[in-house]
C-alpha cells in the first residue's frame, strides 16, 4: 500500500496564459476531496493564486518544468510555499485521458504519495550565475555559426586559405582576407600579401599565395563577409563581457573555483561555468554517481528478460555535458599532468575514442564532487601508483633456486614439502 506523505497538496498544469490548479485534501480514512480553479498568468492573478493556496492551508505544490513558464509562478510562491518542480516524464498522463484539469489532478495525486522526483533548483545567486553562463554558451554557438558562414563565403569565392593555415580566423588569415576584400584578383600585389603573413605562417608563404591567386569575391559574398565579420567582432565583445560578469559573481565562492581548477584540463573559466550549473552544495546529490547521472554522463539501465538493450548515456546536462567533454579532451592532451591521458589510453584500446572521452568526463565529475564536498585540491588516491608504477612492489621472478626461500619468507611451512629426489 502506498504511504500518504502530503495530506494537503496542489498539482499545477502551467501554460503560457493559464494555470490550472487542483488542491487535493486527504483525510485519515484515505478519502480525497478535490478543489480545482484556473488562473491567468498575469501578476495580479498569480498573487490571487498564492493567496488561494494559503486560504486552503496548502503549502506543498508540484508543477512541471514547462519551458520558462514555471518561473513567474515560482517567483511568487518560493518564499511561503514548498514548490516541487519536476520533469514532465515523471508525471506523464495516460494517453487518451489528457486534459488540463485531468493533468492537474493527476500531478496532485502522484505528489501526495511522494511518487514525483523533484528537480534541483539552485539558490538565487547561482540561478543568476547559471543564466549568465548559459547565455555565454548561446553566444559561443552563434559565433561558431558566423565562422561557418565566413568559411562558406571563402569557399565559394575561391579563397583557399583554410586549406593551408591551421587557423583560418587567425591574424594572418584575417589580414589577408581584409586585403582581398579591398582589391580585385588583377590588382593584388604579391609582396603586399607576403608582408601580411605573420612569423608562425611564413614557412607556408608560397602555399598561401597560391591559395589566393585567381580568387573571385562577388558583391553578394563581399557584403556577407562584411556583415559576418562585423557580427563576429560584436559577439567576441559580448562573450568577454559575460566572462567578466561570471568572474564578478563567482567571487564569494572563488576558493571552490581554485580547487576545481587544479585538475588537468580545467581552467578557472571552465570551473566557474561548471559550478554555475552544479552550485557548491553537494548534499543535494546522494553521491558522486547521482551527480554523474544528473549530468548525463552515466550509462542508462535498460535490461529485460536478462537481456541488456541500449545503455547509451541520457540527454541530460545539455549545458554541462558539452563543457565536461571539452575539459576531458583537454585533460587527455595534458603532458604536464598525464593522469587522465594514461586512463584514456587504456580505455580507448578496449572501447574506442568516444566512449573513452565520456568515461574520462565522468571521472572528472566524480573528482569535482569530492573536491567541492571535501574542500581540497585535485589528489586522487591512485595518482602516485598510476604516475610512478615502478616505485611500488617489485615483481618477483621465481625459479628453482628461490621458490622455496620465497615461500618461507612469506610465512609458509615448508617442512612438509618433499624433494623430488626422495620420491
Amino acid at each position: 500500500m502506498m504511504k500518504l506523505k502530503y495530506s494537503i497538496c496542489c498539482g499545477l498544469d502551467v501554460h503560457k496564459n493559464i494555470i490550472v490548479a487542483t488542491i487535493v485534501t486527504t483525510n485519515k480514512e484515505g478519502l480525497s476531496e478535490y478543489n480545482q480553479k484556473s488562473f491567468s498568468t498575469i501578476n495580479s492573478d498569480i498573487q490571487k493564486f498564492h493567496d488561494w493556496l494559503i486560504e486552503n492551508n496548502c503549502y506543498h505544490v508540484c508543477m512541471e518544468s514547462t519551458g520558462k513558464y514555471w518561473i513567474p509562478i515560482f517567483n511568487y510562491l518560493e518564499n511561503d510555499i514548498n514548490v516541487c518542480l519536476t520533469h514532465p516524464k515523471y508525471v506523464k498522463a495516460i494517453k487518451g485521458k489528457k486534459t488540463d484539469k485531468k493533468d492537474s489532478k493527476w500531478i496532485a495525486d502522484l505528489y501526495k504519495f511522494d511518487l514525483v522526483r523533484c528537480s534541483f533548483i539552485p539558490p538565487k545567486d547561482f540561478q543568476q550565475l547559471r543564466e549568465i553562463a548559459r547565455y555565454r554558451f548561446k553566444l559561443v554557438c552563434m559565433k561558431s555559426s558566423e565562422k561557418n558562414r565566413i568559411q562558406n563565403c571563402m569557399t565559394v569565392s575561391n579563397v583557399g586559405i583554410a586549406s593551408v593555415l591551421s587557423d583560418p580566423f587567425g591574424k594572418t588569415a584575417t589580414e589577408i582576407l581584409s586585403y582581398l576584400l579591398a582589391h580585385t584578383a588583377d590588382s593584388i600585389d604579391e609582396k603586399a600579401v607576403r608582408k601580411l603573413i605573420k612569423k608562425g605562417a611564413r614557412a607556408k608563404s608560397d602555399e598561401i599565395i597560391e591559395a589566393v591567386k585567381g580568387y573571385n569575391i562577388e558583391t553578394d559574398q563581399a557584403k556577407k563577409l562584411e556583415l559576418a565579420r562585423g557580427h563576429l567582432d560584436y559577439l567576441d565583445n559580448m562573450i568577454t563581457q559575460t566572462e567578466v560578469e561570471l568572474y564578478v559573481r563567482i567571487k564569494p565562492y572563488y576558493e571552490f573555483v581554485k580547487f576545481v581548477a587544479t585538475m588537468p584540463g580545467m581552467t578557472e573559466l571552465s570551473s566557474t561555468i561548471i559550478l554555475a550549473e552544479t552550485s557548491i552544495n553537494m548534499d543535494i546529490f546522494d553521491d558522486a554517481k547521482h551527480l554523474c547521472s544528473w549530468c548525463g554522463l552515466s550509462p542508462a539501465n535498460n535490461e529485460s528478460a536478462g537481456k541488456k538493450k541500449s545503455v547509451r548515456i541520457a540527454k541530460a546536462g545539455a549545458y554541462l555535458k558539452p563543457m565536461m567533454v571539452q575539459c576531458a579532451l583537454a585533460a587527455v592532451k595534458s603532458k604536464k599532468q598525464p593522469y587522465f591521458a594514461i586512463k584514456y589510453g587504456r580505455i580507448k584500446k578496449r572501447r574506442g575514442h568516444k566512449k573513452a572521452i565520456i568515461a574520462i568526463a565522468r571521472m572528472m565529475m566524480v573528482c569535482i564532487y569530492h573536491m567541492i564536498s571535501e574542500k581540497k585540491a585535485f589528489s586522487p588516491t591512485d595518482y602516485e601508483e598510476l604516475m610512478e608504477p615502478h616505485n611500488h612492489t617489485e615483481r618477483v621472478v621465481l625459479n628453482e633456486t628461490n621458490a622455496i626461500a620465497f615461500l618461507e619468507a612469506q610465512g609458509y611451512d615448508i617442512s612438509n614439502l618433499v624433494k623430488c629426489n626422495d620420491i
